[in-house]
């Protein structure tokens, strides 16, 4: 009898045991459906952008509208030329709906400048950068003009940021004027979430002419700093390259720095350029940066290439000065050593970009000395900073980046005698060194 009570006992308990788990089985299945409504209902319908992707694109109700009329409303031959007549200039080809305003709100204007391999990165730049950009852009003949429209076309419909705050400067070769202004609309059918992928579509419908006509002739990038520069029209201009991406609210920072900053001379404030891993996100602060330097996911830019590029920054003192909000000077350039080449904010009454320096190669370097025989002193500032995405390694550069690079060395000994005639200065003895080798010789 006790065998058989025991037995009862058991079955009812394992009848309860079954009972339970069908209870709780049929539970977690309702929080599950409960969990996936909630989820559909309320995660974006924009996916989230990979790390090195810009921000999520700010499609507006008044975005505007695709159509084949020219998205730039000029005379490509009635721009004006360059000193040599080898490029053609457009001013303000298309001027964004608030550039004008925040040109009298912010202190500083970004001016940056591409071919039409690098646009897509204007879309993470003008996220970032919340005052004025002027953006000189450079095509080549009818084919590249109208893939240059299309993209742009794309990218002020699918943007507010670049349709309120560039205007857009055009230049192109003496040899490849465009002959028209009008193009195929081709751009209503990119997708706004991939800007790069976008771009690369485009780039598609290029002929293996022009691809080739591109590869012979170099770009001139001394020329596109000048056009972009002397589009700003506030007091002071961040002149970048266009792959170069400001730190979140530089502008603003920038702002609060220059309403109590008094420089007594001659002045350029240098912003700290590192190099980032494509893997991890875009740092939101100092803070994170150094963190990620000190794991090997970035590193000063230029580091592995040609640490001279960057080195008189003196990244190690600007990683340990004090981590505030404010912009601030971290420290002096005390080493100034030719061949540097800082990214910085100044008037743009300084030396303009040298124009015989056309491709890779002495092109900003110059410039920066000849700021240095003029007087110019470099103040590092900080917590803010800009970024280059991917870490950079010798190996992977062009052979004809190398050419170009041999070609400027030649014109660079004209140019420094010129530096110190303009000047009568030669704090690097530029000029007594070579006045000593050629009598060596």
């Amino acid at each position: 009898m006790h065998i058989v009570s025991l037995c009862q006992t058991g079955c009812k308990l394992w009848n309860v045991s079954v009972a339970t788990i069908l209870v709780l089985t049929a539970c977690n299945v309702l929080l599950m459906l409960r969990l996936l409504h909630t989820e559909c209902t309320s995660i974006s319908v924009e996916p989230a952008p990979k790390p090195h992707h810009p921000l999520p694109p700010l499609i507006s109700d008044s975005a505007v509208t695709s159509n084949a009329s020219p998205v730039f409303n000029v005379d490509p031959h009635l721009g004006r030329w360059d000193t040599k007549h080898m490029y053609k200039m457009i001013d303000h080809a298309l001027v964004g709906s608030l550039f004008s305003e925040l040109s009298l709100k912010y202190s500083v204007c970004l001016a940056t400048q591409t071919s039409l391999e690098k646009l897509h990165s204007l879309v993470q730049v003008a996220h970032h950068w919340n005052g004025p950009i002027s953006a000189a852009l450079f095509a080549a003949g009818d084919e590249e003009f109208t893939i240059l429209q299309g993209y742009i076309d794309f990218l002020r419909r699918c943007y507010a940021p670049v349709r309120e705050r560039i205007s857009f400067q055009l230049a192109f070769p003496k040899e490849k004027v465009p002959t028209t202004s009008s193009y195929a609309e081709k751009s209503s059918q990119l997708d706004c979430l991939r800007p790069e992928a976008s771009l690369g579509k485009l780039l598609k419908l290029r002929s293996a002419d022009i691809v080739r006509w591109r590869l012979r002739n170099p770009y001139p990038q001394n020329h596109m700093r000048n056009l972009a520069r002397k589009n700003c029209q506030s007091p002071h201009v961040f002149l970048t390259d266009v792959d170069i991406v400001p730190s979140t609210n530089l502008a603003d920072g920038l702002n609060k720095f220059f309403k109590t900053e008094l420089c007594n001379g001659l002045c350029a404030y240098v912003i700290p350029t590192y190099e980032l891993d494509d893997r991890v996100p875009f740092p939101k602060n100092k803070t994170e940066l150094v963190r990620l330097t000190g794991r090997g996911l970035a590193r000063p830019f230029h580091h592995k290439v040609f640490i001279y590029n960057q080195f008189a920054t003196n990244f190690s003192r600007w990683e340990q000065d004090k981590f505030v909000n404010s912009v601030h000077v971290s420290h002096k350039v005390t080493n100034f050593e030719f061949l540097y080449e800082p990214f910085y904010v100044a008037p743009d009454t300084v030396p303009p970009h040298d124009e015989r320096f056309v491709g890779y190669g002495f092109t900003r370097n110059t410039q920066v000395y000849e700021m240095y025989v003029a007087g110019y002193e470099f103040f590092v500032l900080s917590p803010v900073f800009t970024i280059h995405w991917g870490l950079q390694h010798r190996k992977g550069r062009p052979s004809w980046r190398e050419r170009q690079n041999t070609n400027n060395r030649k014109n660079f000994d004209q140019f420094k005698r010129e530096v110190f005639a303009r000047y009568h200065k030669d704090p690097l003895n530029m000029v007594a060194h070579q006045s000593k080798d050629n009598k060596l010789k």
